[in-house]
């Protein structure tokens, strides 16, 4: 699981390696779109946009009650060996944020990680009604944001609107479409340039950009970490669930989440991707799908792997899995490297269409990196860093 969803998570965040922020909300702003840039951004919001990243999430959370298990059978502190480790991947996330990447997700998991504590002992079924809960709350966040700004072009349209409040609207919806904007061609000259300048872009908008991250991608997290907490004690992210009953769930998983998806998606296309339809498409409308969606690739997974559990692309896949930090973070380095100035320098000049040319190869590398290096080593680099860091706080 954890193999498909740091390779599945690449394919949603190469746009934003390649492309200015807000081409990850609405694809014009890259530029005109070709048939083939409309076919990788509809692929990408049905299957994997958000969808990867709750993955990601519910995995973290079944795996914090593994560690906490596992400390406690050893007679030791589960929530505080918890926190230490939390408190590095935070650091760790940090300098990924500042030296490589801005999407980083590392510093979210972290701080969530530790709310998320504060759940653990609770039963599978309150588990899954605080995790909804919370799915409301992100919902309800995140819809009132895109309604605010329906409000405010509805205030733009008055006759009796003020300059300014026309003026306003007016450049933050040419900052979401126009590849034109002063917002986005500074953006494009900035990744363009050195490692320097580039570093000074991300310091001066720290934390402010980070915080808007988590207060938008926050309850989402932490719903998700508890769903992937109640799964695991279910006995369904244990394996414990026969092929037929991965096989049923998935389907309806998809069953219920795709169908309102595909309609959303016509309608930022018959929008002619308007920015309204487009952002809130992306931020809000299609949040209470992904959820399905997420426990659908789930158990689409795991149905293969009961299914096929000895084929030979499952276990690279494993192996893969096992080094998930290491692999999402040496994604990030070989993506800055291709894109950014002080690599190849390829930022906003590859079509969007163009981009499967750089996820399936880096797939390929995973795929065979991952099993060598597990045969020789037994841990990825950055996990046996992170394992080392963790064990000289617990001290």
């Amino acid at each position: 699981l954890r193999g498909c969803a740091v390779m599945g998570i690449l394919w949603m965040n190469i746009i934003a390696f390649s492309q200015p922020q807000t081409a990850y909300f609405n694809p014009v702003a890259a530029g005109p779109l070709s048939t083939g840039d409309i076919a990788f951004w509809l692929v990408s919001l049905l299957l994997f946009d958000g969808k990867m990243r709750g993955l990601f999430a519910l995995l973290f959370g079944a795996s914090m009650l593994l560690l906490i298990d596992r400390e406690e059978m050893a007679g030791r502190d589960g929530a505080r060996a918890q926190k230490v480790r939390a408190g590095w991947l935070f650091v760790i996330g940090l300098a990924h944020y500042l030296l490589l990447w801005w999407g980083d997700i590392l510093m979210v998991y972290a701080v969530v990680s530790l709310i998320a504590l504060l759940f653990v002992r609770q039963e599978p079924m309150a588990l899954v009604k605080s995790a909804f809960l919370l799915f409301l709350l992100q919902f309800l966040l995140v819809a009132g944001f895109i309604g605010s700004l329906y409000a405010w072009s509805h205030a733009a349209a008055a006759p009796d609107a003020t300059t300014a409040v026309r003026q306003g609207f007016a450049s933050f919806m040419t900052g979401l479409s126009d590849p034109a904007s002063p917002a986005i061609q500074a953006e494009i000259a900035t990744y363009r340039s050195g490692f320097g300048a580039i570093l000074a872009h991300k310091l001066s908008g720290f934390p402010g950009q980070w915080l808007w991250s988590l207060m938008f991608t926050g309850l989402e997290t932490l719903g998700f970490m508890l769903l992937g907490m109640a799964m695991l004690k279910g006995g369904f992210l244990a394996g414990r669930w026969n092929a037929e009953q991965y096989w049923r769930t998935a389907r309806h998983c998809f069953l219920i989440g795709l169908p309102p998806m595909i309609a959303l998606a016509c309608w930022v296309i018959a929008s002619g991707f308007a920015p309204l339809p487009a952002f809130g498409t992306a931020l809000a409308w299609s949040f209470p799908f992904r959820i399905p969606l997420t426990v659908g690739w789930a158990s689409l997974i795991l149905w293969v792997v009961a299914r096929f559990g000895s084929h030979p692309l499952l276990a690279r896949c494993a192996a893969a899995g096992r080094l998930t930090l290491s692999n999402y973070l040496a994604t990030s380095l070989i993506m800055c490297a291709i894109f950014y100035g002080w690599g190849l320098g390829l930022f906003g000049h590859v079509r969007i269409a163009m981009l499967p040319l750089f996820i399936l190869p880096t797939w390929a590398v995973m795929l065979l990196w991952s099993p060598w290096w597990n045969a020789r080593f037994g841990q990825g680099p950055m996990e046996r860093l992170w394992r080392a860091l963790a064990r000289i706080g617990q001290a």
